[in-house]
């Protein structure tokens, strides 16, 4: 017997992409699905605290919360905004295919050079640490909101430019002339992946969601998201991890840096693929050791100020 899979989303445009995206490809396996926009968490009354549920995430508490109330049965979220710990009861169902993992630069004309002086917007900690790491004399505004919004505040203001990530600009269609493909920014873990959650209990939604896991983007992003979560960094720590794999091979390069970009520890490794389980955990323990233990310190001691 078919059942109506209820998929639960933020209300932007790049959210509402990624749901449907994940709707179609169900609606192809015989599956009903229905996309239902989640928009505020104050009407979404639970009998327990959220922090005894272990839920956290400031992009995915709102979906969690719908899960746990049976509003919704699956969710879909841009992997690199989701906790390294998920929420008691809810578990990963899919993980997509990813798309591109590298940040770009938008500016409004051909870049100057970026020796000189200059101002860049993001409200990413990891872009901003690893771009004063490099280009120690500009400056950077803070820039939040969805994709659309951060787009027209870099038009509305005298920004040189604005970071984003590719996949997100990609997925919607909103890519712009100008951009430059920032190759030596370490993107974030799980970067141009989505992520499918499920219900532990709910083995229908589960079962569906099987076919559409894409086994590389898995191992790869579960590596990254084991480095973070071993450095014990949330989604908004300077941290950066990225996981490639070439025929047998797993590549790896990770890296932690100080709010203000002057301190960095990185750790590059290369292994054959039946050799990556614990990668992720032996990278940050290698990190940790190279500095990155007081870096880390640093930060989270500069953050809880």
């Amino acid at each position: 017997m078919n059942k109506l899979i209820k998929i639960g989303t933020r209300d932007s445009e790049l959210a509402l992409w990624q749901a449907n995206h994940v709707k179609d490809l169900l609606i192809r396996n015989g599956h009903e699905a229905t996309i239902v926009p989640v928009k505020s968490d104050g009407d979404l009354v639970l009998d327990k605290p959220l922090h005894e549920l272990g839920i956290t995430g400031i992009f995915t508490k709102t979906l969690d919360v719908a899960m746990h109330n049976g509003s919704i049965d699956i969710a879909v979220h841009s992997m690199k905004d989701v906790p390294t710990q998920l929420p008691s009861g809810i578990v990963k169902a899919a993980v997509l295919e990813r798309a591109n993992t590298k940040d770009l630069l938008i500016h409004k004309e051909k870049p100057q050079e970026f020796g000189k002086k200059a101002t860049i917007a993001t409200g990413s900690l990891r872009r901003k640490a690893q771009w004063l790491n490099r280009y120690p004399k500009h400056t950077i505004e803070d820039l939040r909101g969805n994709v659309n919004t951060r787009l027209q505040k870099l038009k509305d203001n005298a920004w040189d430019g604005a970071v984003f990530a590719a996949a997100g600009l990609e997925r919607i269609n909103l890519k712009p002339k100008h951009y430059t493909e920032l190759d030596w920014m370490i993107p974030a873990p799980a970067q141009g992946a989505m992520l499918v959650v499920a219900m532990e209990n709910d083995n229908y939604s589960r079962k569906a969601l099987e076919k559409l896991s894409h086994y590389e983007t898995d191992i790869c992003t579960s590596i990254e998201r084991d480095f973070l979560r071993t450095l014990e960094g949330g989604c908004t720590a300077p941290i950066g991890a990225l996981a490639t794999i070439d025929i047998d091979y797993i590549s790896f390069l990770g890296g932690v840096f100080s709010l203000d970009g002057k301190q960095k520890a990185t750790v590059e490794k290369r292994v054959l693929i039946e050799h990556c389980e614990g990668l992720g955990a032996l990278c940050a323990k290698e990190i940790l050791s190279l500095g990155g233990e007081e870096i880390m310190k640093k930060i989270k001691k500069e953050l809880s100020v």
